[in-house]
């Protein structure tokens, strides 16, 4: 009896599913416009809502771009161990405000 495989994952890498997301978005713009046409929408309106599809998937695809990018370099400090902020040179500095002495006003 041959070895049960494992399962496949669902999506694939995210980048894949990033770009896959965009091209669903880019053939919404195409199809949406044409089935209101065809329900009898003016050609004006639907040209109206390609264009606003087209703006919200070019926003959209930006967004994903920049989140993609925070994520490789989120991976790439974990990689070198590296926290992405200075460790403290004194013990007991804290960052911030200054804290109330015991003689200070509380809220």
């Amino acid at each position: 009896m041959p070895a049960p495989r494992p399962a496949r994952a669902l999506s694939a890498a995210p980048q894949d599913s990033a770009s896959d997301v965009v091209r669903w978005a880019a053939f919404s713009c195409v199809l949406v416009p044409v089935v209101l046409v065809g329900y009898g929408t003016s050609l004006a309106g639907a040209g109206g809502t390609a264009l606003g599809l087209a703006a919200v998937t070019g926003v959209c695809r930006v967004l994903l771009q920049q989140s993609e990018r925070g994520a490789a370099r989120a991976r790439a400090q974990r990689g070198t161990g590296g926290r992405g902020r200075r460790q403290r040179q004194t013990p007991g500095a804290h960052r911030g405000g200054r804290r109330p002495g015991p003689g200070a006003p509380v809220d």
